[in-house]
């Protein structure tokens, strides 16, 4: 099969009639019959049994519906970076950065560059680690702020900073809070569960393991926000990066580092093939000095 051939079938097995697939196509319905017959034809299988003006799909076009419409997400996927490509001509940078850096660290870095740089346009949005690979190939983003490198992809990076990892609390929970706070003395007390992957995450429980301590889990949270949230609530102490916590603190909440410290990188992530332009890398050199005054 051709991909026209595989973009018709696609269709016409989501829309089930010769004529929505071909509104569907912005095509028209004679077009449609001829390219599905000839996709037939050359696949030597019946792909739909007609049924009272319908295409119901036979058992080999269910089969084979799975592998097309990789296919399409493939094709949709250039699409998109074909556009984007066009849209980011001139001097546009992408960048994107999980909420705790892209609500707080980013914003600064961008208001500092742009006041020397006025030339330089910025194209912002937040993402997850899991996300990370397909917002580059797919040109969404240019560089990904990240406190994980995807493994076993074409990507490069450079560590533009550290993270740590604070306690989270009211002050009248913890009205005589140390300097830094052990894991042991956390122990009996309501903890906001944090997010069960990524790398701070791994990070966390890593460390309870080695430690042997267990907390007592009075909720759970995807994301360190929520979890801020949460201890605002009174629902119990979060372990969260610093970056989150400093942009909770103004809520009247506290925060105190962990002892022994616990540290991450912060990474910028990009395509090998596409490295930072000068004015990307200019920027990040940047962000890291913003990063590191937190």
């Amino acid at each position: 099969m051709n991909l026209r051939q595989i973009e018709v079938f696609h269709a016409v097995f989501l829309h089930g009639t010769v004529s929505a697939a071909a509104r569907a196509l912005n095509v028209s319905q004679p077009s449609v019959t001829k390219v599905l017959r000839h996709a037939e034809k050359s696949l030597g299988l019946d792909l739909f049994e007609r049924t009272k003006g319908r295409l119901i799909p036979t058992e080999d076009a269910r089969t084979l519906f799975g592998e097309v419409s990789d296919i399409q997400d493939r094709v949709r996927s250039l699409h998109q970076a074909c556009r984007n490509l066009r849209q980011g001509e001139g001097s546009l940078l992408r960048i994107s950065a999980l909420p705790s850096l892209g609500l707080g660290a980013l914003p600064e870095a961008v208001a500092r560059f742009t006041a020397k740089r006025s030339e330089i346009r910025f194209d912002l949005q937040t993402l997850h680690h899991d996300e990370i690979v397909r917002k580059l190939y797919e040109r969404e983003t240019d560089i990904a702020i990240s406190f994980e490198v995807p493994i076993a992809a074409p990507v490069a990076h450079q560590v533009i900073g550290e993270g740590e990892l604070v306690v989270l609390f009211r002050p009248e929970d913890l009205p005589d809070a140390p300097s830094r706070i052990h894991l042991a003395d956390m122990e009996g007390k309501d903890f906001i569960s944090p997010i069960q992957n990524g790398p701070i995450g791994q990070l966390l429980r890593s460390e309870l393991e080695r430690l042997e301590v267990t907390l007592t889990e009075s909720a759970s949270s995807r994301t360190y926000y929520i979890a801020a949230a949460l201890v605002r609530a009174g629902l119990g102490m979060a372990i969260v990066d610093n970056f989150t916590a400093e942009s909770a603190l103004a809520a009247g909440l506290a925060s105190r580092p962990l002892q022994p410290a616990l540290t991450f990188d912060i990474n910028a992530v990009y395509l090998q093939a596409r490295p930072p332009s000068r004015a990307g890398a200019d920027f990040l050199a940047l962000l890291a000095e913003v990063i590191d005054a937190v």
